[in-house]
């Protein structure tokens, strides 16, 4: 071994020198929010950047008499799903919230608040009346049977809503959570927005709480794609948001009478309980909640969940051979960045209030709560057994054959000739690189056994989602802050 191998080995030991597969964290920054002008739906602006990608889905909502067009396609589809499309808003502004001095400091704070003003202006238009939310465009079953481009959608796309006779409190709620934590990350830049989001916020959490029930009860369609195990989480989640965004005491006292005592196995669009969790459990390390009586549950339960992230409970989460984090075959990555989101936002948390954290385990300190991430992060973006990228676009080695209708299909730009619904399969079934590259996507990553299979027909592994992507925004600057 050279004298110069030696020393690096050395310096990599020690800290001084980064796995070049690694990443730079700034550029994966970048395209993580890039990612969300691929997956826009409705008229693009003049300042869209993702070139290969046009205006869709014009005549969304017409067929019930109200203008529903923009907002998010999910994922490799070209549903618009209330559900997930309203937790991607609240992770995307919670990311602002949170990390806005270094998003600006690697001038992305701009693009991270588009990204989450083309959620909320949709949102916007969704809620037109009180008890009123339409939560769903399209029909998952029949668009999942066809492989076409979001620019060839037709007219007449099925709405689906809630209301008082057809409540979702899980739905109402989360999209409430959109809305507060937007007013947040808006409160400085734009009052005047921030105090319409702050109103849709207050509307919709009296909504869920008033007319209560499972948003698929009310909207079938949703059921077999994002179907929600409860609601009671979202209430919590939409009622911590309310507090931190208008300092009233009565969304505290809903915290304090609704405790949640469980701890949860992972965060995600689904379960939003350490999300809640967290949020009280800073309020109460920077003493502006009291640290005992009901409200100390969230802080008992918060830890918890971080402790077993990082290996250091007495529950840990399962990992994969190479050292990921391991929750689901389906989509695991999802998971992995929220996790990491939780990590890195608990970190300066504990660093903001002068802490550390206790587990059965021993201490942690902050940069232990780092290190993890970090390792994490390292994991996603290429120091992994594939030496691949789970980041579309970042490094040479990444998915290029991702799960998804538009990046696998000729640019509308290129050939405008109409695909119609079974056409598309064509370009599903080619033997071939996607043309379109879907830059900043997160596929869902590798199995157990940190294998990966660049198919795109593995939709289990191979297909992005926005909540994929915003959790993992907030973790992106933070690293490279």
């Amino acid at each position: 071994m050279s004298g110069f191998c030696c020393l690096v080995c050395v310096l990599c030991l020690l800290g001084l020198v980064k796995d070049a597969a690694s990443a730079d964290y700034a550029a994966a920054l970048t395209k993580s929010l890039l990612f969300y002008e691929a997956q826009r739906s409705g008229k693009l602006p003049p300042e869209q950047r993702v070139q290969w990608r046009s205006d869709s889905a014009l005549f969304d909502g017409q067929e019930a008499g109200v203008d529903l067009v923009g907002g998010y396609y999910d994922a490799g589809d070209n549903v618009k799903f209330g559900f997930p499309s309203a937790f991607t808003v609240t992770m995307l502004s919670w990311s602002v919230v949170e990390f806005g001095p270094q998003l600006q400091a690697r001038n992305e704070l701009r693009n991270a608040l588009a990204a989450v003003k083309w959620g909320t202006d949709y949102l916007i238009k969704a809620h037109p009346e009180p008890n009123l939310l339409y939560g769903q465009v399209g029909d998952g079953k029949s668009d999942h049977n066809c492989w076409q481009r979001a620019e060839d959608i037709g007219k007449n796309r099925t709405v689906h809503k809630i209301d008082e006779q057809h409540p979702g409190s899980d739905l109402a709620a989360e999209t409430a959570a959109a809305f507060a934590a937007a007013s947040i990350a808006f409160s400085q830049s734009d009052s005047s927005y921030s105090s319409i989001l702050l109103n849709h916020a207050k509307q919709l959490f009296d909504f869920a709480t008033k007319y209560t029930g499972l948003y698929q009860n009310s909207i079938p369609d949703a059921t077999e794609f994002y179907k929600s195990s409860g609601y009671k989480d979202e209430l919590l989640w939409a009622a911590a948001w309310l507090a931190r965004a208008t300092n009233d005491i009565s969304y505290v006292g809903f915290l304090t009478r609704n405790v949640n005592f469980g701890t949860s196995s992972m965060f995600s669009w689904d379960d939003k309980n350490v999300g809640a969790q967290v949020l009280v459990t800073k309020r109460i390390l920077e003493q502006k909640y009291p640290g005992d009586g009901s409200l100390s549950q969230f802080k008992t339960n918060a830890e918890q969940y971080v402790c077993n992230i990082i290996q250091k409970g007495n529950s840990n989460t399962q990992r994969t051979g190479a050292g990921l984090l391991w929750f689901d075959e389906w989509n695991n990555l999802q998971y992995v960045t929220s996790a990491s989101f939780i990590i890195v936002a608990y970190a300066d948390i504990l660093t903001a209030t002068s802490n550390t954290l206790q587990c059965a385990q021993g201490a942690v300190r902050p940069e232990d709560l780092i290190a993890f991430a970090r390792s994490q992060v390292d994991y996603i973006l290429g120091t992994n057994p594939k030496q691949m990228s789970y980041m579309v676009g970042v490094g040479s080695n990444y998915p290029k054959r991702v799960h998804h209708r538009g990046a696998s299909i000729v640019s509308f730009k290129t050939d405008a000739t109409p695909i119609e619904c079974n056409q598309g399969f064509e370009w599903y079934n080619k033997d071939a690189d996607n043309p379109n590259v879907l830059d900043g996507a997160v596929v869902g990553g590798p199995n157990k056994a940190d294998g990966y299979s660049d198919e795109r027909k593995n939709y289990r592994q191979g297909e992005a989602a926005t909540a994929n992507n915003a959790p993992f925004v907030g973790v992106l600057a933070r690293l490279a802050s």
